[in-house]
């Protein structure tokens, strides 16, 4: 009876914690990712997909708090592809990335597809579009089928389930906690959680 009741009180604690946190804007993660204990800086990672209006909506705000985030404290942005359909797009992103050329791809495949109504969802399609854009069509299509894209893009969906993410933009912050719009209340919300709880976990660390 004894380990029955203390059971139960626990299960009210944690109950009761998770629902604090989810009244503050965001949620623990209940297995947080290890962090390396002589990283000083905290990262906070963004999970979308392009073809997300949510996350085309929330690009404004994300970035602006980009620009004034505190200093020792970093955005990183994954594209796992938790839909299939969704893949040709994440391999966009991680071709992107490994070329160097995200600053020219980035915004303008997002406001292609959702200011100017182009699917984009075939990796032809895709090839064709970073064409316009300058870049090396031939080159950009080889790295989007290359082993290089299919493991940033199988750690990047390991890293979304570990962390219980099933729907994007969600974001990260140091392995640890979690927010969006539809846990936050809004973007702005979401932004100032984000912004609290980064700058919380940096003064951890800079205290050790």
């Amino acid at each position: 009876m004894k380990s029955l009741f203390i059971s139960l009180s626990l299960f009210m604690l944690l109950s009761l914690q998770s629902v604090h946190a989810a009244n503050l804007g965001y949620e623990e993660i209940a297995s947080p990712a290890q962090q390396p204990e002589n990283r000083s800086t905290v990262e906070v990672t963004e999970y979308f997909w392009f073809g997300c209006p949510h996350c085309y909506a929330f690009e404004p705000s994300i970035n602006n708090w980009d620009e004034t985030k505190a200093e020792g404290v970093t955005l990183v942005r994954e594209a796992p592809p938790l839909n299939n359909s969704w893949l040709p797009q994440s391999q966009a992103f991680y071709a992107a990335e490994i070329m160097g050329v995200s600053d020219i791809i980035f915004e303008p495949l997002f406001a292609a597809i959702h200011k100017g109504n182009r699917r984009l969802r075939k990796p032809k399609h895709l090839v064709k579009f970073v064409g316009e854009l300058g870049v090396d069509m031939e080159l950009f299509e080889k790295t989007m089928n290359s082993f290089a894209v299919d493991v940033r893009i199988k750690r990047s969906l390991n890293q979304a389930r570990a962390t219980g993410i099933t729907g994007v933009p969600t974001v990260v912050i140091d392995g640890k906690y979690k927010t969006s719009g539809s846990i936050a209340g809004s973007h702005e919300n979401a932004i100032r959680v984000i912004d609290a709880l980064s700058r919380q976990q940096l003064n951890i660390r800079n205290q050790k």
